[in-house]
């Protein structure tokens, strides 16, 4: 500590005298500040007493500096292009964006959404209930069990509603009801109601026609479509590795469905069918005729099908899955199986035993009606699976054991 002492008044010392040494020639110019002499007595000062070297901090609090005036005439003549600029540029809107953009935009936003951006003006209103937007949300919810049986019977439930639609107003052209809208969706309500051709609602602003209409009659539960669902009657075993026809409506608060069957049976009514047991019929055949079918000469062992059953002639038919076996009098060596070239069809249902009726029956390729008997039920037309997913889905309902 004595050795810093001195070297640091050893450097007071040498500065003072290199200070003199030059004054001569600059007396401006120094080493140090006029400062430095007090600044240094202050530090070693503070030095001795604490024993520690410390930062030196003034205890002069620092001056705020005042902002300089600003020119008055500079400052308003700001001012006055600010207010006019805000005057003639107006503030962007989301109709200013290019088409693409807009386009990507509405394609992201959720069906209630897309109603609610409906609400703002009419010209997002033409764009968000337009068949372009809601094709593909209807594809992508509805695709997988819609047919054309469902649109067949969209087609005639428009017809009813036009037909309705005149006749209210024909009675009334003066009175007009909200009511009607908020039934339909919640937020249908903020649409601007402005009758713009025929095929506009008198009660809703929403053509009748329109795919958003028919998307938010499904949702809302309002239309009943027809469609098949698997294993009827949750699973019963009295069903199992079937497809039936039945009336569903939807129900978005649980995203399930309810079934109405032919009053036929044991059951008419299902509720709480999910996504994955439905499917749009995949022939356009009445569940009471017989299907044509067009791939019986195809038809060889080992091909997945599916054939109507009925248990009397007074019930609708289902859809059973099966697969086309080998002939008693074949040994079942690929090799020298000749079944495809008979003129029977030998059909296995293998969810049931060997010893049980319902195992085996066969049909006429060549003359291919309904047959069976009042005991065995009857069989009706078939329908060769080519599809893989159709084979991979009733692969999967498999049941966990064999049926009796």
């Amino acid at each position: 500590m004595l050795l810093l002492l001195i070297s640091c008044f050893s450097f007071i010392l040498l500065s003072k005298s290199l200070s003199s040494k030059h004054q001569h020639h600059n007396r401006e110019r120094r080493l140090f500040p006029p400062w430095d002499e007090a600044f240094t007595t202050t530090f070693m000062t503070s030095w001795f007493q604490k024993g520690t070297l410390q930062i030196f901090t003034s205890t002069t609090p620092l001056k705020k500096l005042k902002p300089k005036a600003k020119n008055p005439v500079w400052s308003s003549s700001t001012e006055n292009q600010k207010e006019n600029h805000n005057k003639t540029t107006p503030s962007p809107s989301l109709l200013d964006l290019p088409e693409l953009v807009l386009d990507c935009i509405l394609d992201r936003l959720q069906p209630a959404e897309l109603c609610a951006m409906s609400g703002v003006c009419s010209s997002l209103r033409e764009r968000c209930v337009s068949d372009d937007v809601w094709e593909k949300r209807m594809k992508g919810k509805w695709g997988k069990v819609i047919g054309d049986a469902a649109y067949r019977e969209w087609q005639w439930y428009i017809a009813l509603k036009n037909r309705s639609n005149l006749l209210n107003n024909q009675r009334n052209q003066s009175n007009f009801s909200f009511e009607p809208v908020a039934k339909i969706w919640p937020f249908l309500s903020w649409f601007n109601i402005k009758p713009r051709a025929e095929k506009e609602l008198k009660n809703g602003g929403l053509a009748v026609d329109s795919i958003m209409a028919w998307y938010l009659a499904l949702e809302t539960g309002r239309f009943s479509f027809p469609a098949q669902v698997y294993n009827r009657e949750n699973g019963h075993a009295g069903f199992l590795l079937s497809c039936y026809d039945a009336k569903l409506s939807y129900d978005s608060k649980t995203d399930t469905f309810q079934a109405r069957y032919s009053p036929h049976g044991r059951r008419t009514t299902e509720e709480n069918i999910s996504w994955d047991r439905l499917r749009a019929p995949p022939v356009d055949t009445c569940s009471y005729d017989l299907h044509i079918s067009d791939s019986l000469f195809e038809l060889k062992p080992g091909d997945h099908i599916e054939i109507q059953w009925r248990r009397n002639r007074e019930f609708p038919y289902g859809w059973w899955y099966g697969v086309v076996g080998h002939m008693e009098s074949c040994n079942g060596n690929e090799n020298h199986c000749r079944c495809q070239d008979t003129d029977t069809v030998m059909l296995e249902f293998k969810q049931y035993p060997s010893s049980s009726r319902w195992r085996k029956t066969m049909i006429n390729r060549e003359n291919h009606r309904e047959v069976g008997n009042e005991g065995d039920g009857f069989y009706g037309g078939i329908r060769k699976l080519y599809n893989q997913q159709e084979i991979s889905m009733w692969q999967s309902l498999w049941p966990n054991q064999v049926l009796e």
